[in-house]
């Protein structure tokens, strides 16, 4: 099995999809948005980061986020946000008939899957054109 890589730019800016697992429709709900702001909340207060843009769709959401100088560590930050929104909503929306061997293994849950998409933005026409996709999107 290959080994996924990402780029990791410290200081850099970067656009990500996210997504609900299987892409249940849930994310606009009152207690997913609740979660959501939450934990973006918390995780920036000890891991800063700049939102530069967001749009939160039912099964998916799109950001763009800037790191500080010196600091490339987006995917500890998402890893905090997704556990911390699927803890607080695993009553309303954990699926135990979804959870697979391999989710068991990982310790994942059945909100989010497993996996998301980054992009790291390297020029003024590039942030540009993801910003504008993310103003469409809503």
């Amino acid at each position: 099995m290959s080994r996924y890589r990402r780029v990791t730019l410290p200081g850099a800016t970067y656009f990500f999809t996210v997504v609900a697992y299987r892409r249940r429709p849930i994310l606009c709900d009152a207690p997913v948005r609740a979660a959501l702001r939450a934990a973006v909340k918390t995780v920036q207060s000890r891991h800063p980061f700049t939102i530069d843009a967001w749009v939160l769709l039912p099964d998916h959401l799109h950001t763009i986020w800037t790191l500080p100088p010196g600091d490339a560590n987006y995917a500890l930050r998402w890893g905090l946000i997704k556990r911390a929104v699927s803890l607080r909503c695993a009553g309303d929306y954990h699926r135990a008939d979804w959870l697979t061997a391999s989710k068991t293994k990982h310790r994942e849950s059945t909100f989010w899957q497993r996996r998301y998409w980054e992009h790291c933005i390297t020029t003024e026409p590039d942030y540009c054109q993801h910003r504008d996709y993310v103003a469409i999107s809503k």
